[in-house]
């Protein structure tokens, strides 16, 4: 593929998000600590901290929280050139509220995002150089689900982006409660042979597509049917919200050959959400890196573990320091117990 301006263009909601302070409970708290976020930013900003460009195709209110989530998207060194504003004077930004938990409580969230300005987003809208800009486009199930237009308008871009020799990363990210299994099934089928790569959890293959057999066998059957060339799927092991281990599996079709580890064990949650986004991230970083499956599986790893560790939405961190906890993952002797 020819050099492109940017290696990650992503497409999807920017959200605030408010959260009461220190595993406060959403319904005591009279104060709320606020975060930028929205699973394709989170991608978006996992790429960009790994020293990729990366860009995100949204629209949002025009106002002063929506300045906030600018200056946020910047911070993290996603280029805002897509960033769309939406004039309308019932315009509105999409608003979650997140409760972490402490076990036996589990986290929750409350969602506030109905009719958001995302939603009214017209393909006319959309930049035309955008779809050559990127040597990959990422979107998710969520921004299919949150209205029917907005789902025509992110599968024309999806053809776009394709038709230009763009590749296509989607993640399924089934969300029961913006759309039933069935609609979702038969929408996704759908694009599935538009996409290269295609993150879906063993969970919802089982359930929201209905597949059985071993999960190797599961993953194989995307590649068969869909022509997809890479699938990636986690795998949690919640002991409470505070305390998870993580890894995952990740298929290469074209070599037919299955890449797990070790997973990151006792990993000490202090906020979850984000950290699926985060192995998203970490997984195309290693992709468009180094075209290299294992590597791709070992940064997704890495990072996803790194963000539990993380408040708020957003991903903090290096190629430099995710290497370094890569390197003692993987390491057989005694690793250091700080940095200095």
């Amino acid at each position: 593929m020819e050099k492109r301006e940017f290696d990650l263009i992503t497409m999807g909601e920017v959200m605030l998000r408010l959260s009461p302070p220190r595993h406060a409970r959403i319904t005591d708290s009279s104060v709320f600590e606020k975060h930028a976020g929205g699973a394709e930013l989170n991608v978006a900003a996992g790429v960009a901290q790994m020293g990729l460009r990366s860009a995100v195709l949204t629209k949002i209110p025009r106002s002063s929280v929506s300045a906030f989530l600018r200056n946020r998207i910047r911070f993290m060194d996603v280029s805002d050139d897509f960033l769309l504003f939406d004039d309308d004077p019932d315009s509105r930004l999409g608003i979650y509220y997140y409760e972490g938990g402490a076990y036996p409580r589990k986290p929750s969230v409350v969602y506030d995002r109905q009719n958001s300005s995302v939603t009214s987003l017209q393909f006319e809208e959309i930049p035309e150089s955008i779809f050559t800009a990127a040597r990959m486009f990422h979107t998710t199930g969520i921004t299919l689900a949150l209205n029917p237009h907005l789902r025509e308008v992110t599968i024309a871009a999806m053809r776009r982006f394709r038709d230009s020799g763009t590749k296509i990363s989607f993640d399924v990210n089934y969300r029961a409660n913006l759309w039933g299994e069935d609609e979702a099934r038969e929408t996704i089928k759908k694009i599935l042979p538009l996409v290269d790569v295609l993150f879906v959890s063993e969970e919802t293959s089982r359930r929201m597509f209905q597949k059985t057999g071993s999960m190797e066998e599961i993953m194989r059957s995307y590649a068969e049917e869909f022509g997809v060339k890479i699938v990636a799927s986690t795998r949690r092991t919640v002991h409470s919200p505070r305390v998870h281990d993580f890894t995952s599996i990740v298929y290469d079709a074209n070599e037919d050959c299955f890449h797990t580890e070790e997973p990151y064990m006792n990993i000490d949650v202090i906020d979850r959400i984000g950290s699926g986004d985060a192995f998203v991230a970490g997984t195309l970083f290693g992709l468009l890196k180094y075209a290299d499956a294992e590597k791709a599986m070992q940064f997704g790893n890495a990072i996803s573990s790194f963000k539990d560790t993380v408040p708020g939405d957003l991903l903090s961190t290096s190629y430099d320091e995710i290497a370094s906890i890569i390197k003692a993952h993987r390491s057989t002797g005694p690793v250091s117990e700080m940095n200095r």
